[in-house]
């Protein structure tokens, strides 16, 4: 059983006057003990960087970058099919910008997380996956890298060394191979429903995949994401669910000092 799990979300989703979600990031901010913030390049500019970054600051949370694909139109959703090596520089270009942000309200780099079809292609490229990690240890070697637990990413970053903390996913599915089930868009989901697996997850480390089979399953920490229809509530009962079962939310760093 887990007694102690972060808790994260996917943070500053917007673009100038466009805002996506029906989720403020000043109340989501209030439950979250992580926030991955978007980095410019799927979502957010840089005075959505500079709020929620003071958000975060404010509110005691884990302070992540979450770059992704340069694809404004397609919310970072949409394979693009590039050079690996000009995808590294596109993350170190957007996590620098999370970090001098941070910097500017005294806070540090606690994570790093890719994004959509970006997280999705290096969970199954070990390739790509290596060229990150050994770009992390240049440039972020303290920094936790988020990801799935089988994925390519996750195995990259143990052997190398690179403090790495893994993830369990509130609002999507699993099947059979302990992978997420990739969605460009969800819809209204019911927010007991999540708690309840999230709670289950926690207690028998175990989720019930697609294919209706009962599926072990390790993680650190709980991600739900503020573009899903109804997140605040989400996160509100998810949260709840937690506390009420005896287990106590925590930063990321705070768990990944105890492993």
């Amino acid at each position: 059983m887990r007694d102690v799990v972060d808790l994260n979300c996917d943070m500053g989703e917007g673009f100038g006057q466009w805002v996506l979600g029906d989720a403020p990031d000043d109340k989501i901010m209030e439950i979250i003990s992580s926030a991955n913030i978007a980095a410019g390049f799927h979502a957010g500019d840089p005075n959505s960087i500079d709020r929620v970054v003071k958000l975060a600051h404010n509110h005691g949370v884990g302070l992540g970058a979450h770059p992704g694909y340069a694809d404004l139109q397609g919310f970072g959703r949409r394979y693009i099919k590039t050079d690996p090596a000009e995808l590294i520089n596109d993350v170190i270009y957007q996590v620098g910008a999370i970090r001098e942000f941070g910097r500017r309200y005294g806070s540090s780099l606690q994570h790093i997380k890719l994004h959509g079809a970006l997280y999705m292609e290096a969970a199954v490229n070990e390739d790509l996956s290596q060229m990150l990690v050994d770009s992390l240890q240049s440039t972020s070697p303290d920094s936790l890298l988020f990801c799935m637990g089988i994925s390519k990413t996750y195995a990259a970053a143990k052997r190398a060394g690179q403090p790495v903390i893994r993830e369990f996913y509130a609002d999507r599915d699993y099947d059979n191979s302990g992978s997420i089930v990739f969605a460009r868009k969800v819809g209204l989901m019911d927010p007991e429903q999540i708690a309840e697996k999230c709670v289950k997850a926690c207690k028998t480390g175990k989720v019930t995949t697609v294919e209706g089979d009962e599926l072990e399953i390790e993680f650190e920490s709980i991600c739900f994401h503020s573009d899903t229809p109804g997140a605040l509530k989400m996160g509100k009962a998810i949260s709840e669910g937690l506390l009420k079962n005896g287990i106590r939310i925590a930063t990321a760093g705070e768990i990944a000092s105890t492993l």
